[in-house]
């Protein structure tokens, strides 16, 4: 769900990828996506595509081959990254736990210090699992062997505290439909000068055109053509973004926060159970355990069908085992957590 002036913003002209309005656009949707991320990264601007674009922009363009990359595995979106550098050619290194289990600093730092990898990456906020995972467990562990630290920050981003510039973060990548509430298409992207100083002394070709991020940043930075952008996608993300600074983001953060909590505490009421330890939960990805006897696809198909709400079910190990319940932008409000909780007291009890 978008806010209304978000649905509207994609109905204004659209303008040729060099035309000066849409830079004035995207200047502005960089320096605010400066604010949400936390950072002041001269590299902060848009890839085009979804949020697996930004995944791998982050791998292709870091992750050089024959280099060791450490994964923190605990999820669907952690696997994923494992497969980028795989097909990069690095020699990929796991360290695995249970989906809805996190990383503390003590266990991160002693799968680094042992692999001494080049680059880590890990997932802030699993949506397959509901899990949040601790930024600075995974990021002072990478520094303490001079590794670059990817974060996704997917479903995240717009919705809870990243703090890219304080939590050490050297490379982040999200999407524009979850926190940031824009439709999907884009994928907002950050690097550090750290990062950026890294890339330059690449010792391998990058072989991704399209996701070079030297060519990305001649097109934002030099207004050399690089591609035809998607000029109302841009529109969307630009008022999203508007209407997060307007909000405030400490504001919107305790907005989900205090949205999550009413609906964890309606869901227990009806008997459920949380999957993910508290303290370690999304707060705009809720993941109630399938109770014994309930078959959750019935369940979603009487929402949908009955209620008009769509919700997700879980996948790989915890298939049939979890509902995704999304908390997200307009929808994290107190109305809201009502009107669901009715009606999946209706659809889990028929």
């Amino acid at each position: 769900m978008v806010e209304p002036r978000v649905t509207e913003a994609l109905g204004k002209p659209i303008v040729g990828p060099l035309d000066p309005y849409f830079f004035e656009v995207a200047d502005a949707t960089r320096e605010l996506l400066r604010l949400v991320f936390g950072t002041r990264n001269e590299t902060t601007l848009v890839i085009p595509g979804t949020g697996s674009s930004g995944m791998e922009t982050a791998v292709a363009n870091f992750v050089e081959p024959d280099s060791k990359f450490a994964v923190f595995a605990n999820g669907y979106f952690c696997d994923r990254l494992s497969e980028m550098g795989a097909r990069q050619g690095a020699r990929v290194v796991r360290l695995e736990k249970p989906w809805g289990e996190v990383f503390a600093y003590e266990e991160a730092a002693e799968f680094v210090r042992r692999e001494k990898p080049a680059v880590v990456a890990f997932v802030h906020a699993e949506t397959s699992t509901g899990a949040l995972q601790d930024i600075r467990a995974i990021t002072k562990a990478a520094r303490e062997v001079d590794a670059l630290a990817i974060a996704d920050t997917v479903t995240s981003l717009g919705a809870l505290q990243v703090g890219v510039d304080e939590a050490g973060i050297d490379i982040a990548y999200s999407c524009s439909q979850k926190g940031l509430s824009a439709p999907p298409g884009l994928s907002p992207f950050t690097a550090s000068p750290r990062a950026m100083e890294r890339l330059k002394t690449r010792k391998t070709p990058m072989h991704h055109w399209y996701l070079d991020l030297k060519l990305l940043r001649d097109y934002y930075d030099g207004r050399k053509y690089h591609h035809t952008v998607s000029t109302p996608l841009f529109y969307a993300l630009h008022e999203s973004l508007r209407l997060i600074q307007e909000e405030g983001l400490q504001n919107r953060f305790d907005r989900h926060l205090r949205n999550h909590l009413a609906l964890v505490r309606g869901l227990e009421t009806l008997g459920l159970e949380m999957h993910v330890a508290e303290g370690h939960r999304i707060p705009n990805v809720n993941t109630p355990r399938v109770p014994g006897g309930v078959e959750d696809v019935k369940v979603r198909k009487r929402l949908l069908e009955k209620h008009g709400i769509e919700i997700a079910g879980g996948f790989g190990p915890l298939a049939g085992k979890i509902f995704r319940i999304g908390l997200m932008g307009p929808l994290a409000n107190e109305s809201s957590v009502s009107l669901f909780l009715d009606a999946f007291r209706d659809a889990i009890r028929n």
